[in-house]
């Protein structure tokens, strides 16, 4: 199964990629691994605000999205709605990037009034690029993803539960959209077929 991780920030390190860290550990503690951090601000900026489609490395990220069956966005909340990067960077995929995909949208921002850009904001647009089922999404603030003494960013204890109810809800969608072998596959009552 492939599981694309993207990093919305754009800065490094960041609360929000924090986030994304934690979300990959517990979906690693779930037997699914996923793919290398996508850092969306290590892509070339002009790419990305001209809408270079047929820039090598746009079409090799938008390529990557096509192939996961998973996607796993975090991002900083600014002027309550989620980063201009993010913005610029879902621009670019096709409309039907996320098209049968399971995302799992992550957020983090200074307060909790902003809380609500996942739902307003982003989760919209996830859906107007056809995804399969969007899980509800994980907000953070500062407190929940706090800097440590000795740097970088850690998740609180809260935060780092809701982290693993959402690991755990991703691998059971992702399992169960694609049984493993020696499984059936749920059929639908109507497509059922009997012969004599």
């Amino acid at each position: 199964m492939s599981i694309l991780l993207i990093a919305g920030s754009p800065s490094q390190p960041s609360r929000s990629s924090a986030l994304l860290d934690a979300v990959a550990a517990r979906l690693q503690a779930q037997g699914l691994r996923s793919e290398p951090v996508l850092e969306l601000n290590r892509l070339d900026p002009a790419a990305l605000l001209q809408a270079r489609f047929d820039d090598p490395v746009i079409r090799a990220v938008t390529d990557r999205v096509a192939r996961a069956e998973a996607v796993v966005v975090a991002t900083p909340v600014y002027k309550a709605a989620y980063s201009g990067l993010l913005k610029v960077f879902l621009d670019v995929l096709p409309q039907t990037a996320l098209k049968g995909k399971l995302v799992l949208p992550l957020a983090t921002g200074g307060s909790p009034h902003h809380m609500l850009a996942l739902d307003y904001a982003l989760r919209p647009v996830l859906q107007s690029l056809g995804a399969r089922h969007i899980l509800p999404g994980i907000y953070a603030t500062d407190q929940g993803v706090p800097l440590l003494p000795e740097g970088g960013y850690g998740v609180a204890a809260e935060i780092a539960e809701r982290v693993e109810d959402a690991a755990q809800l991703l691998a059971t969608d992702l399992r169960r959209a694609k049984p493993a072998a020696g499984e059936f596959e749920d059929i639908a009552f109507a497509d059922v077929r009997c012969s004599v």
